[in-house]
């Protein structure tokens, strides 16, 4: 019974898109699909943060590109209001640049606006029972993505360093004479030189200035 009870129950959608015709058309056709409802319009970001807390919305159908704040910070702050809400982004744009950074910001589904009347509403039905729906051009592109290789992260310079001679670099960014240094560490001036030489070969850099411009640069001098 509680089941039929929510099959029963409208789809609550929210469209926000600062075209007025596209935001028109939209409500004309989703008004004929049998268990969906537009609760409300917004023609800027913050115009649907506003309706988002007010409507409380069970999808929200976002553009991306807006003028003022666009939808992948009016997709961040519409989720932050109301978690429980599923964005779906319906735009023209499938370049990385706009993709991937509305994905991260919460994004459920992604259509284009080329998307067919009957895919938009499917896509709504979709999500009200969470599952996803990726335009496949948009599906293929993040499944590249995740098939390439991430490059290894290149280590820090003075990762390469000694326990030894990051204690030589901690005290030479504080000022302190290659005698001064040796003194506090028990070891010979010789083998501070030693370090020294090591430690500017390492970092990369020709002298004592430099080495210590990189220690207080990367916390090391603290």
């Amino acid at each position: 019974m509680e089941e039929q009870a929510m099959e029963q129950q409208s789809i609550k959608v929210l469209l926000v898109d600062d075209h007025e015709m596209v935001r028109i058309g939209l409500a004309a056709v989703l008004d004929t699909e049998d268990g969906i409802e537009v609760v409300g319009e917004a023609s800027t970001g913050q115009e649907g943060i506003r309706l988002a807390q007010a409507y409380k919305p069970d999808i929200v159908l976002m553009d991306l590109v807006m003028e003022g704040m666009d939808g992948v910070e009016t997709t961040k702050q519409v989720l932050d209001i109301h978690p429980d809400c599923k964005v779906i982004v319906l735009t023209s744009y499938i370049d990385d640049s706009k993709m991937y950074p509305v994905i991260e910001a919460g994004a459920f589904s992604y259509l284009l606006k080329t998307s067919r009347a009957g895919e938009i509403a499917d896509a709504i039905r979709a999500a009200a029972r969470g599952q996803s729906v990726l335009e496949s051009q948009v599906a293929a592109k993040m499944m590249n993505r995740l098939r390439t290789p991430k490059k290894p992260q290149k280590k820090a310079l003075h990762e390469e360093l000694t326990e030894r001679e990051m204690d030589v670099l901690h005290r030479l960014a504080q000022g302190k004479s290659n005698q001064d240094i040796a003194d506090e560490l028990f070891i010979g001036i010789k083998t501070v030189k030693y370090h020294i030489t090591n430690i500017f070969n390492k970092l990369e850099v020709e002298d004592r200035t430099q080495a210590a411009i990189y220690a207080h640069k990367n916390g090391i001098a603290e």
